[in-house]
């Protein structure tokens, strides 16, 4: 572990912008940060209110002036980190950023490490291991739905869905417990049929949980749609179009696609991953061939599958065989039919929600295709108290408990011994008390905050 005594600073903006935050935390916090500023009210930084901002002069060890900025104090435990904390505003130079972090080290800081603040504040108690996880996705959130995501887990829903879970666990373990301490009285359970219902009640949260972590993926990843197709059916064109950028070669010649192309986009604030395939086709080229077979194991992975078709050809020549191999992929996912070329069509035919008719070289209907993807794609309610999935650590915990409480319910079953079972409810508390963070090892600690970016 970072030695938690020593004082730190650190950029807390990006670059680029016309401001620039430098964050300093720790016991000599006010100390260091009043040796390069100077109010202009001539009032000492240590002396100003909590809470407060002020304007001076950041001067460098020369007594020049290095740049004019406002100071912003924190005093502990009601800071970010539970620290005293002051925040430089300064103007936007990658230059004095530097300089005056290099004065600060000089008068004492050490430069924070990646996401070393916000590891001091689960440390101090300020938020627990998965609210803190929380703000790495804040932050690196792209669509409304994976901002909703780390909004709710960052203020605790999903904190408080565990929480639930600890204290059925708490009362399962508790009347376990007690039998083990009549056990020679062969003393049984009061109420049988509690225990059942706790147990099941505990499996059926873990398993739902469990279960969202798909979705949580799409929501934070992009919601994975592969565009499957035979060749010349306008694959590439619809995924420039969706794209809004030439991300794929597009040829008249067959076979132009021989790998798959993935590439995101936001639409109404959902993201998506949309994957472009190569065209399927009877070939001898073995390596279109090996492109042809990744086609199918894209679709396979995505939860959404738009099936294009160039309608213009007689009906018997579409893709009546492509599809039928499609539909054993297709169980559990959304498979949307797209008719392109509809601008070669005398007439075009109504479609629906899951039969559309575009024409991806006229942009005919691609309002309403994006209008059908959005629809189709995984939501959260409107009041954000979703909680789901996101984190491969949680859902690995989420497992393991899963797998314990599991062990019980069958173990009721089986007339297996009290302390065994009580044993399973015990390591179910173990790993979700991991996920907050209670019983994690530092080198875990180490291992989550290292992804975090510097100044956070």
């Amino acid at each position: 572990m970072l030695d938690q005594n020593d004082t730190i600073c650190a950029v807390a903006t990006a670059t680029g912008g016309a401001l620039t935050v430098i964050r300093i935390s720790g016991t000599n916090a006010m100390k260091a940060a009043g040796m390069v500023f100077t109010a202009k009210s001539g009032k000492p930084l240590a002396a100003c209110a909590p809470y407060s901002s002020c304007f001076g002069q950041i001067t460098d060890e020369n007594g020049q002036v290095l740049d004019e900025a406002i100071a912003t104090i924190f005093r502990t435990p009601h800071s970010y980190t539970g620290e005293d904390c002051v925040e430089f505003s300064c103007h936007g130079s990658v230059y004095i950023a530097q300089q005056i972090i290099s004065l600060l080290i000089m008068h004492g800081c050490r430069q924070a490490e990646p996401g070393e603040f916000t590891q001091r504040s689960f440390l101090a108690g300020k938020m627990d291991l998965s609210q803190a996880e929380a703000v790495a996705d804040l932050i690196s959130s792209t669509s409304a739905a994976s901002h909703r995501l780390a909004m709710n887990q960052m203020k605790g829903g999903f904190s408080r869905k565990l929480g639930e879970l600890r204290t059925k666990l708490t009362e399962l373990t508790s009347l376990m417990e007690l039998e083990l301490d009549f056990s020679e009285e062969d003393v049984q359970f009061a109420d049988r049929s509690r225990i059942d219902e706790l147990a099941a009640t505990i499996e059926q949260t873990l398993t739902t949980l469990s279960a969202s972590f798909r979705t949580g993926q799409a929501l934070r990843n992009g919601v994975p749609v592969a565009i499957i197709g035979r060749t010349n059916t306008g694959k590439s064109t619809l995924l420039n179009l969706l794209l809004n950028d030439e991300r794929a070669l597009v040829s008249d010649i067959q076979g132009t696609t021989r790998d798959s192309i993935e590439d995101t986009a936001v639409i109404n604030g959902t993201l998506f991953r949309f994957i472009d395939t190569a065209g399927i086709r009877k070939s001898d080229d073995a390596i279109e061939q090996m492109g042809i077979e990744r086609s199918f194991q894209k679709a396979a992975q995505a939860d959404i599958i738009l099936l294009l078709t160039d309608c213009s050809q007689p009906e018997e020549e579409r893709d009546t065989e492509l599809e039928n191999k499609l539909m054993p992929i297709c169980q559990g996912k959304t498979l949307i039919r797209v008719h392109n070329k509809c601008d070669l069509l005398k007439s075009v035919p109504q479609g629906s929600d899951n039969d559309i008719y575009i024409s991806a070289k006229q942009d005919t209907n691609l309002l309403q295709l994006k209008q059908i993807l959005v629809k189709s794609a995984p939501t959260l309610q409107p009041d954000g108290n979703d909680v789901i999935l996101t984190n491969m650590r949680h859902f690995q915990a989420v497992n393991r408990a899963l797998d314990c409480i599991t062990r019980v319910r069958q173990g009721l079953t089986d007339g297996t011994p009290t302390d065994l079972l009580s044993q399973d409810t015990r390591e179910c508390i173990h790993h979700l008390s991991d996920i907050l963070g209670e019983v994690t090892t530092d080198q875990v600690l180490q291992n989550i905050f290292s992804h975090f970016c510097i100044g956070k």
